[in-house]
C-alpha cells in the first residue's frame, strides 16, 4: 500500500522523500513535517522539511530542464503523459489509502479522485496536442492603408517554470491539473504540495518518475509554508503560479509581480430555488452539493435562498435527507466524515454558535467529537449572521427565507465570493435572466454547483480568483503568443 511496492523509493524510514532532479531525497534541515490523521488526530505521516537553498536548486534545475523539453516533441510530450495516466490509475489502491488517511475523504471518493484524475491527464495530453499543434496566418491588407506586404505566423510557446499549488481537498486532482496542461505546453513543473495531501502528491508525483520524464522538469518540495512559502511564489525564477486555496492566494497575487496568475480562491455558491422547482429534485441537489466531503469544496452549496412559500416544503424534504446520512470513519465510506483540522472544526463551531446566539433554527441537534461534526441544516437564518457570509468548508448549510427573485439575486451578489450558483425553476427563461444577474463565474441551472467535467471552464469572479481554469483554459494560460513578420518587398497575392 502506501509507500510499499513501486513506492518504496520515495520513503526514507518514517519520512517521506522530496522529488528534485529526477531523485527522491532527503531534506538537508533533518526536519520533517508530521501530518495528522483527521480522524484519529495523530500523526499519520511525516514529509521532508525543505530548506530555501533546496528551493534554488530545484528552481535552478526546472530552468534547465525547460529548456530541453520545449524542443520536445509535441507526440513524445503527450506520450509520456499517456503513460503517466495509466501508472496513475494503476496504482489507484495505495493513493487512494493515503487521501483516507491524510484528508479523511471516503474510500471511494479517493479511488474516483485517483481515477479521474489520470483521465484528465490523458485528455489534456490530446488536447494539448490539437491546440498547441495549431497557429494562425494573417494577412496585413485586411487592415485599412496596407497592402499585402506582410504575412503574420502566431503560435504558441511556453511561459518557462511553473509554481503549482494545489489545496488540501483534491491534492491529487488539482495538482493534475495544473502539472499536465504545463508540461504538454513545455513548461517545467514545481509542484509545492499541501501539508494534508501532500503524501498523496508524492505518490502521484513518482507515477510521472515513473513514466521516464527528463531529470529536474518536475519537482515536489514540501516544507513549512512559513519557511518556503513567500520564498516559492516570490522567486525570479517562477514564470507562472497555479494556486487554488483560501485567502493565501490573494496575498501571493499582491506579491507575485508581473507573471500569469491561475487562482481559484473559495466561494459562498448560492442555490436560488423558485416556486416552481421540483423540490425533490432540489433536496436532492441539496444533500449532494452541501453534504458531500463534508462540506469541504469551494463549488459545495453554501447557502440555499429559497422562496418563502415553498421553504416550509423544501426544510422538510432535506432533513428527511440529512438523518439517512452516515456519519464516521472515511474507511466504511461515511457520507461525513471529519473535518481536515482542528482549527477548521473550531471555526465551523464559531459560525454555528453565532446563529445559534442569533435566533436561527437548529433542524438538527448539534453535534462534534473532535474533528467530526454531525450534519447541520439551520433555518431562517438572516443576513446579520455570520453563515449567511462566511464559507464554513464544513457540513453546516444555513437556508435563508426569500421572498422574490431580487432578493435573492441581491444576496448573492453581495457577497465577496463569486465562484459558482445554481437556480431551480422550470422555466427556462427566468432561469437564463437569473443566470445573467448572478456575479458568479458559473451558474448551473437545476444542478448543484460543480468543477467538472475536467474540461469545462472554470472561473471565480471577485475574491473567487483571477483566470479560468479546465484543460483549455489552463494550455492557453500556460502559453504564451509568439509572431513572427515575414516582410515582402512588394505586395503579393495570389491567384492575383
Amino acid at each position: 500500500m502506501a509507500g510499499t511496492g513501486i513506492f518504496t523509493e520515495i520513503l526514507d524510514g518514517e519520512v517521506y522523500k522530496y522529488y528534485s532532479d529526477g531523485e527522491w531525497k532527503t531534506s538537508s534541515s533533518g526536519k520533517s513535517v508530521a501530518i495528522v490523521n483527521p480522524t484519529t488526530r495523530k500523526t499519520q505521516y511525516k514529509v521532508q522539511a525543505c530548506t530555501q537553498e533546496e528551493v534554488n536548486k530545484v528552481m535552478e534545475m526546472a530552468k534547465s530542464a525547460q529548456k530541453s523539453w520545449a524542443k520536445t516533441p509535441l507526440w513524445k510530450r503527450a506520450e509520456l503523459l499517456h503513460k503517466a495516466a495509466a501508472i496513475l490509475k494503476e496504482n489507484k489502491a495505495p493513493i487512494a489509502e493515503s487521501l483516507v488517511k491524510e484528508i479523511a475523504k471516503p474510500a471511494k471518493d479517493s479511488v474516483t479522485e485517483v481515477v479521474r484524475s489520470g483521465d484528465l491527464i490523458s485528455y489534456c495530453a490530446e488536447e494539448g496536442v490539437r491546440i498547441l499543434g495549431e497557429g494562425k496566418f494573417l494577412l496585413s491588407d485586411s487592415f485599412p492603408g496596407n497592402e499585402r506586404t506582410k504575412y503574420c505566423l502566431t503560435s504558441k510557446i511556453p511561459l518557462g517554470v511553473v509554481l503549482a499549488i494545489p489545496p488540501f481537498n483534491y491534492p491529487v486532482n488539482l495538482a493534475v491539473s495544473k502539472i499536465a496542461p504545463a508540461l504538454i505546453a513545455g513548461n517545467s513543473l514545481v509542484l509545492k504540495p499541501p501539508t494534508q495531501g501532500a503524501v498523496s502528491c508524492l505518490h502521484m508525483v513518482h507515477c510521472f518518475h515513473l513514466a521516464g520524464f527528463p531529470k529536474g522538469l518536475i519537482s515536489c518540495i514540501t516544507g513549512k509554508g512559513s519557511e518556503i512559502g513567500d520564498f516559492l511564489t516570490m522567486h525570479p525564477a517562477v514564470n507562472c503560479i497555479s494556486f487554488t486555496g483560501g485567502d493565501t492566494g490573494i496575498s501571493i497575487s499582491k506579491k507575485a509581480g508581473m507573471i500569469p496568475l491561475q487562482m481559484e480562491l473559495g466561494g459562498k455558491d448560492a442555490c436560488i430555488v423558485l416556486e416552481d422547482a421540483d423540490l425533490d429534485l432540489v433536496a436532492s441537489n441539496i444533500i449532494k452539493g452541501g453534504f458531500s466531503y463534508s462540506g469541504q469544496r469551494c463549488t459545495a452549496v453554501k447557502v440555499v435562498l429559497v422562496m418563502e412559500s415553498v421553504a416550509d416544503e423544501l426544510v422538510e424534504k432535506v432533513k428527511a435527507k440529512v438523518a439517512k446520512l452516515t456519519v464516521g470513519p472515511p474507511e466504511e465510506n461515511c457520507d461525513i466524515t471529519a473535518v481536515v483540522s482542528e482549527s477548521s472544526a473550531n471555526f465551523i463551531e464559531g459560525l454555528v454558535m453565532d446563529a445559534k446566539e442569533k435566533g436561527a433554527t437548529f433542524c438538527q441537534e448539534y453535534k462534534r467529537d473532535g474533528n467530526l461534526i454531525w450534519p447541520l441544516l439551520l433555518d431562517n437564518v438572516r443576513p446579520d449572521m455570520r453563515i449567511a457570509w462566511e464559507e464554513p468548508f464544513g457540513p453546516v448549510l444555513p437556508v435563508l427565507r426569500i421572498n422574490s427573485v431580487e432578493e435573492g439575486i441581491n444576496h448573492c451578489n453581495a457577497s465577496n465570493f463569486g465562484l459558482q450558483g445554481c437556480v431551480f425553476t422550470k422555466d427556462i427563461n427566468k432561469a437564463m435572466l437569473i443566470s445573467d444577474a448572478m456575479e458568479t463565474g458559473t451558474v448551473q441551472i437545476n444542478s448543484a454547483p460543480a468543477r467538472g467535467p475536467d474540461h469545462f471552464p472554470f472561473q471565480g469572479l471577485k475574491d473567487s480568483g483571477i483566470g479560468s481554469q479546465g484543460v483549455t483554459n489552463s494550455i492557453n494560460l500556460m502559453t504564451k503568443v509568439k509572431t513572427t513578420v515575414i516582410n515582402l518587398p512588394t505586395p503579393s497575392y495570389s491567384m492575383g
